[in-house]
């Protein structure tokens, strides 16, 4: 027997597919529902730990810039109590500075050099004197500058010619002012001690030699020179 089926069978399946098709989009749409909330409640997990790790190292930074300040404050006071001292140290050693000076002119001032006055500010001496010629004012600038280990720097600020005496007795001199460094104890012991290796190296003594015979013999003719008025 043949049998006819006369209901609208395509409608009732287009139904069917229909309601398929809006269950599957439900069903996607929770999932991915699902889907979206565990990705954000991921990111804001992974934001919340990295906060709490720049918090922390927000309170880090701050405790170590408390710190930095507390050691730029103690070596601020170390820097403060060092000056201190410095300055105890030098007043102590500049008493004998005086010592020193006069000393070292009694030594360094040539024949025909007259001191008139002499002054003392800080490290500065200021020298005002006269000689017979200029260059006797050139032979006290040499021994300052190289001979003396007190004095140092000297440096000649004027230096005019004049006349003293009368009639036949009128000679003719030269008036000068000049500064010269006095060195510190201390920097005078820092010079000796740099010093001291270059004096006591003997590999150089051998190849150095003694020195000659002209130049002794041409040396005294000019230490001769230098003694006469």
């Amino acid at each position: 027997m043949i049998r006819i089926n006369l209901l609208p069978h395509r409608e009732a399946r287009r139904k069917r597919n229909k309601v398929a098709f809006v269950r599957l989009l439900v069903l996607a749409g929770v999932f991915g529902g699902a889907f979206v909330l565990a990705v954000g409640a991921f990111i804001a997990t992974k934001i919340s730990e990295q906060e709490a790790r720049n918090n922390y190292i927000k309170a880090e930074n701050a405790k170590l810039d408390e710190q930095i300040k507390e050691i730029a404050n103690i070596k601020q006071e170390i820097e403060a109590l060092k000056a201190r001292q410095q300055a105890v140290e030098d007043l102590q050693s500049d008493r004998n500075q005086p010592v020193y000076l006069l000393d070292e002119l009694v030594k360094q001032v040539p024949e025909g050099v007259y001191l008139r006055s002499f002054k003392q500010e800080g490290q500065k001496v200021s020298l005002n004197g006269v000689a017979q010629s200029n260059e006797r004012v050139s032979e006290l600038l040499h021994n300052v500058g190289n001979n003396s280990p007190w004095l140092e720097k000297p440096e000649l600020i004027e230096i005019k010619a004049g006349m003293v005496g009368q009639g036949r007795d009128t000679k003719k001199i030269f008036e000068f002012t000049m500064n010269v460094g006095i060195k510190r104890p201390r920097d005078q012991e820092k010079a000796a001690l740099a010093g001291a290796p270059a004096a006591g190296d003997k590999s150089a003594s051998p190849a150095a030699g003694p020195a000659p015979a002209a130049d002794k013999t041409a040396a005294a003719p000019a230490a001769a020179q230098a003694k006469k008025p």
